[in-house]
């Protein structure tokens, strides 16, 4: 019999419950109790909390993070044939929504050192039937936001920020420190249970400083109902629930504490990474703060970096493995996709890979065992 190592968590939601476990149980408890499990206080209330952490901007929560991302391009009025550039490096989710919906997301390339959109690959892109830009603060990194905007002003574009994986991160623009999701004329975030601010399911949120665009937000993800059986707008059914809203408002407390600790967790990384040759990880910007949604690295060579995982018991995850340009689904959904020309795209997705992470990682541990 092979005595194989026992693997580690690669996200320890396990811990993470422990510490918090009664904090948890007691608003868990409340909302069982109550009767009232679709909205209410508990949702009002989280809404409240996350527009004041986000600077003031307006919250409507929904059920998932892709849903907001497809709630928000509603809002935005995208209409079959429209085109908007997305990033070739991330989830599929902002890609296939805008294909969802009858548009056609045009691929942009990555800078090869943060691994964000490049501002120079979006603006060879724009074109007539250009829309919107979908940034993506991608492993917890805010996206270039003041290029990105100066290429959308000039072109009378509109931004989507998907800050799926980097809610409480910050970027500098301007010398003022701002959080993520008040960057997009419209902006997301997701609260699947391994992003850093998680629920116990799926759950997500659209933030905006426009009261129109948050009006219709709500609109459309309870069906485009403005009152019981009066319908608006064509809608969705997309509604954060009250037990999910309650284990986040927990959860925000805690976020801030949590936040240090995985940047004191990464520079365990950096610093191990630092003494190996062929390795690079995800740079970040003077002036930014990163989640660290992942602490993702570039290998030269990958195969005998997973090797060396493995035999350690270490897992590891690879964030991306294909550009979005060669999925198949696009060759369908969007004429020409695969067309698409992103050479930074194509070599990083052979070398990246992600390593076990959150505030409650043992790294140390790991980086022993990788020694």
């Amino acid at each position: 019999m092979l005595n194989l190592p026992i693997m580690m968590p690669f996200v320890n939601l396990s811990a993470q419950r422990d510490a918090y476990r009664q904090e948890l149980e007691k608003a868990e408890k409340a909302v069982l109790d109550s009767g009232c499990y679709i909205g209410g206080p508990e949702v009002q209330a989280l809404e409240r909390e996350l527009s004041a952490y986000c600077g003031g901007v307006q919250t409507v929560t929904c059920g998932s993070g892709t849903q907001a991302i497809e709630i928000a391009l509603m809002v935005l009025g995208l209409e079959p044939g429209d085109q908007v550039i997305v990033p070739d490096f991330t989830f599929i989710a902002p890609a296939e929504c805008v294909a969802k919906l009858g548009g056609i997301p045009v691929f942009a390339d990555i800078d090869p050192k943060t691994l964000q959109i490049d501002p120079e690959s979006v603006k060879n892109l724009v074109g007539p039937k250009t829309k919107g830009i979908i940034a993506v603060n991608l492993f917890g990194q805010c996206a270039p936001y003041e290029a990105l905007r100066k290429i959308a002003d000039e072109c009378g574009l509109w931004i989507l920020e998907d800050s799926a994986q980097a809610f409480g991160a910050t970027f500098t623009a301007g010398g003022n420190a701002r959080r993520a999701c008040s960057f997009g004329d419209i902006s997301i975030t997701s609260f699947y249970p391994s992003k850093p601010l998680g629920c116990y399911g799926d759950g997500g949120a659209i933030f905006t400083a426009n009261a129109e665009y948050a009006e219709k937000a709500r609109l459309i993800a309870n069906h485009g109902s403005c009152e019981r059986y009066r319908h608006v707008e064509i809608g969705v059914n997309s509604r954060l629930d009250a037990l999910q809203a309650a284990v986040l408002w927990v959860k925000l407390r805690h976020l801030d504490q949590e936040l240090k600790q995985r940047a004191e967790n990464a520079k365990v990384y950096d610093e191990f990474f630092a003494s190996l040759s062929g390795f690079a990880p995800q740079a970040i910007v003077a002036g930014n703060t990163s989640t660290y949604a992942q602490y993702t690295v570039l290998a030269e060579n990958r195969d005998e970096f997973i090797a060396k995982l493995n035999a350690a018991g270490i897992p590891y995850c690879i964030h991306y493995p294909m550009p979005l340009h060669r999925q198949a689904c696009f060759d369908v959904a969007a004429a020409g996709a695969n067309s698409a020309n992103c050479p930074v795209t194509e070599k990083i997705c052979k070398q990246v890979i992600s390593l076990p992470f959150c505030a409650f990682t043992d790294v140390k541990g790991v980086v022993e065992k990788l020694r």
